[in-house]
């Protein structure tokens, strides 16, 4: 997911992703440590995209402090 698709996201939609996406997350780490994935890039990818998920959030969560 890019960062221009997650600012248009409100901050509810972001938090539902977060949650959603943390959760596939587990799920692949799990399934991989039984039986290696096709693709185990899948996992750095989705642990990127955690990341950005959240800092985004953090930084809105900045910038409503600031105001």
């Amino acid at each position: 997911m890019k960062t221009s698709e997650l600012k248009n996201l409100t901050t509810e939609e972001l938090q539902g992703r977060i949650a959603e996406t943390k959760a596939k997350l587990e799920s692949l780490e799990f399934n991989h440590a039984i039986a290696p994935l096709d693709n185990p890039m899948v996992i750095r990818t989705t642990r990127r995209d955690v990341a950005r998920m959240l800092t985004e959030l953090n930084n809105r969560t900045a910038a409503a402090q600031v105001e």
